[in-house]
């Protein structure tokens, strides 16, 4: 999370908002595969090296969960050495959802929390939607140079086609997971898709709450915002977890990882994707 001064740090508690399309549905009537603990902390574990390490570290990551060819691809980025690193589910239906967390580091600490933490999740999410069919394509993207000003997001975004922001239903963000259980930044997220989310953990019995995070920093998912698509950010930090000064130090190390918290917030994210595909068409509107 690109780091930003402290003043507030808001946690309300979690609503449970009403789908805006039909009722609720069982977990079967979206499937998807759960990926085995050992597999998504042995993932997370694969966090050391600097930031060109750590994107062909998460590259061999998508190529081992099976995203392979054509679908695994580098996006050079204008003004930093490092490419943004995309991997693309397809889907029957030409409408996208993209999953986005960032992989690069400061220099301070190991960056496990801030953010392998999120982009060493996004194999482990590729190979539990890829064994059903899909109506949405999903598009995983490990972003470059978050830390240096969302410089990766802000390329990928500045090239999406006017056609690519239409068919773009949601945004899934994220960053900085497993200081404890899963949280939504409620204020930058969109309504039905935190809806939606709390919908799903209600359904998963996992606790998930509303913990704005305005004055602690700026993250990927915000670039998307700039162009109406809808985002959502899901992390886990708390007024407590931001006082012990674990972010941008060398406190960020993998003994700070909760890893029952952190794989039950994989299990939710991945419900939560599998989910997604049910959304509609949004209304399109005219891309800034």
């Amino acid at each position: 999370m690109k780091r930003a001064s402290y003043r507030y740090l808001a946690a309300v508690p979690a609503m449970a908002l009403l789908l805006a399309h039909g009722q609720e549905s069982a977990p079967g009537a979206w499937p998807y595969s759960a990926v085995p603990e050992r597999t998504v902390e042995a993932r997370l574990a694969q966090y050391a090296g600097d930031n060109q390490q750590r994107e062909q570290t998460l590259k061999k990551l998508f190529s081992e969960a099976g995203c392979l060819g054509e679908h695994l691809s580098e996006q050079q980025v204008q003004g930093t050495r490092q490419p943004n690193v995309i991997c693309v589910l397809p889907g029957d239906s030409g409408r996208v959802v993209i999953v986005g967390a960032h992989f690069d580091r400061v220099s301070e600490g190991d960056g496990v929390v801030d953010n392998w933490s999120g982009a060493s999740l996004l194999p482990s999410l590729y190979e539990s939607l890829k064994s059903a069919p899909r109506h949405h394509s999903y598009i995983f993207i490990g972003f470059t140079d978050e830390e240096a000003g969302l410089v990766g997001s802000y390329f990928y975004v500045r090239h999406m086609s006017k056609d690519a922001v239409t068919l773009t239903d949601a945004m899934v963000n994220l960053d900085t997971l497993g200081l404890g259980p899963a949280h939504v930044w409620g204020s930058h997220s969109d309504p039905l898709l935190v809806g939606r989310l709390q919908s799903v953990a209600r359904l998963l019995e996992i606790p998930v709450s509303s913990v704005d995070v305005d004055d602690v920093g700026s993250t990927d998912s915000e670039e998307f915002a700039g162009k109406n698509i809808p985002r959502i950010t899901l992390h886990s930090l708390t007024r407590e977890t931001w006082d012990a000064h674990i972010l941008h130090s060398s406190k960020d190390t993998m003994a700070r990882i909760r890893f029952s918290d952190y794989y039950q917030t994989y299990r939710l994210a991945a419900a939560y994707l599998a989910f997604l595909d049910q959304l509609p068409a949004r209304a399109a509107s005219d891309p800034r």
